[in-house]
C-alpha cells in the first residue's frame, strides 16, 4: 500500500468551490501518492462529496486546481479524464449480463471484440465472479453487484478510482466483509483511490489515511490511528470513534508533565503542553483505556474517579459502562469481556472506581 511518503501523483492545490453565495468546499490543498487508498471522511453536507465530484469533472473548481501525475485537470470533462466513478447506487444496467455491464464502457470506446472479451474475463476472474456472467442485476445480491460495479470501473484501467459511499447500500455484516475485499481488489490493481464516506469505521479500515472534513474544510489529514489516538481538536476526537471530552483549567504545566482540573477529576499527564496556567483545555480520554474496579486504586489523586453504574450495554466481546459522577457527568468506560462469566461483575447501582494511565489520554486546546 502505498503512504504519504511518496511523491504526489494526485495534487489538490487551494481548491474552492462556491455553489451562490455558499462555499462547500473552502480552500483545500492535499497530496496523494500513487496507489494510495484516501479517505475523505466527515458528515452529510461537509463538502466532500463536492470534492469528489470536482476531481471527476463533474464539477469545476471556482478556484484553485486539480494536478494528476503533472497534468492540470482544467477545463477537462469527466470523459477526458483518466478517472472512473463508482457511485453508491452501482448505477447497474438491468437489462443487460453481469458481462455486459462490464463491457460496456470498453465498447463506448471502440476497443476490438477479442480484446474486450479479454478485459471483461480478466475483471470477472479478479472480482471472483466469472460463474455470474450472464446473470442480470437483479438475480444477484448486494455484495455481488458492488462488485460488478467495481469491476467495470476498473475495466477501464482508469489510473484513479473514485468511490462515492462504496458500501452504503449494504447491511453491517456485509459490508465488514466487503470492506476487506474491495481493498484486496483495489491493491492488486495498484490504482489510486479516493473514497468518500460519512463511516468513519469504513475509513479506517480501508484507508491508509484519512481527511477529516467540516464545513468545506480539512480539519485533520493523517492515518488512522493518528487520527484516533492523537486528534487534533476537539471535533476530531469526538468524531473518530467514542470519547469522553472534560473541560477543564491547566493547573500545572511543566516540560515532563501538566495537570489538568476538571469538575470530577484531577488529570496528571505524563508530557508538558506549552500552555498558560489557567487556560481552558479538553481533557480527550477514550472509554477503552480506562480501568475499572470495585476497591480504589493505590493512588486516587490523580487519573481516578469514584461512580455508580447508570447504564450498562452489552455487546459480546466488551460491555461499555456509564459511569455516573459526583457533578452528574457520565463517563464512558469499554471493558473486554475476556471471561465467559464473571462472578464480581459491576452491574446497575454498583460503586466503582475508574482510573488510567498518565499516557492515556489527549490534551485538546481547540
Amino acid at each position: 500500500m502505498a503512504t504519504a511518503g511518496d511523491a504526489p501523483f494526485l495534487r489538490i492545490e487551494g481548491v474552492t468551490k462556491d455553489f451562490g453565495g455558499f462555499r462547500a468546499v473552502n480552500n483545500v490543498s492535499l497530496d496523494i501518492a500513487k496507489g494510495e487508498i484516501f479517505a475523505l471522511l466527515g458528515s452529510s453536507g461537509c463538502g466532500k462529496s463536492t470534492l469528489l465530484r470536482m476531481l471527476a469533472g463533474f464539477e469545476m473548481p471556482t478556484a484553485g486546481r486539480i494536478v494528476l501525475d503533472g497534468q492540470d485537470l482544467a477545463g477537462l470533462p469527466p470523459y477526458e479524464r483518466p478517472m472512473n466513478m463508482m457511485f453508491q447506487s452501482y448505477a447497474l444496467f438491468p437489462h443487460l449480463s453481469v458481462a455486459d455491464n462490464i463491457a460496456f464502457g470498453l465498447k463506448r470506446e471502440g476497443l476490438p471484440a477479442a480484446q474486450i472479451a479479454e478485459r471483461v474475463d480478466a475483471m470477472l476472474k479478479l472480482v471472483q465472479l466469472g460463474s455470474f456472467a450472464k446473470r442480470k442485476p437483479h438475480q444477484l445480491s448486494g455484495g455481488q453487484q458492488q462488485r460488478v460495479a467495481l469491476a467495470r470501473s476498473l475495466a477501464k484501467q482508469p489510473q484513479v478510482l473514485l468511490l462515492d459511499e462504496p458500501l452504503g447500500a449494504l447491511d453491517k455484516k456485509l459490508r465488514e466483509q466487503t470492506q476487506i475485499e474491495l481493498v484486496n481488489i483495489i491493491e492488486t490493481v495498484g490504482v489510486t483511490c479516493v473514497m468518500v464516506t460519512h463511516d468513519q469505521e469504513e475509513a479506517m479500515t480501508m484507508a491508509s489515511r484519512v481527511a477529516v472534513m467540516s464545513e468545506g474544510r480539512f480539519l485533520q489529514v493523517g492515518a488512522p490511528a493518528d487520527l484516533y489516538e492523537t486528534p487534533g481538536s476537539r471535533f476530531v476526537a469526538d468524531f473518530i470513534g467514542n470519547v469522553n471530552l472534560m473541560d477543564g483549567a491547566l493547573d500545572v504545566d511543566e516540560a515532563d508533565h501538566c495537570v489538568i482540573g476538571c469538575a470530577d477529576v484531577k488529570h496528571y499527564v505524563g508530557h508538558g503542553i506549552t500552555g498558560t496556567p489557567g487556560m481552558p483545555v479538553t481533557v480527550a480520554l477514550r472509554p477503552e483505556k480506562i480501568h475499572l474496579s470495585r476497591q480504589a486504586p493505590a493512588s486516587a489523586e490523580f487519573n481516578a474517579v469514584q461512580g455508580t453504574v447508570k447504564e450498562m450495554s452489552y455487546f459480546g466481546s466488551y460491555t461499555v459502562y456509564h459511569l455516573q459522577l459526583q457533578s452528574g457527568a457520565l463517563l464512558k468506560v469499554s471493558q473486554s469481556n475476556t471471561q465467559r462469566l464473571r462472578e464480581d461483575a459491576l452491574t446497575w447501582g454498583d460503586s466503582a472506581w475508574a482510573h488510567w494511565s498518565r499516557s492515556a489520554h489527549v490534551v485538546l486546546t481547540q
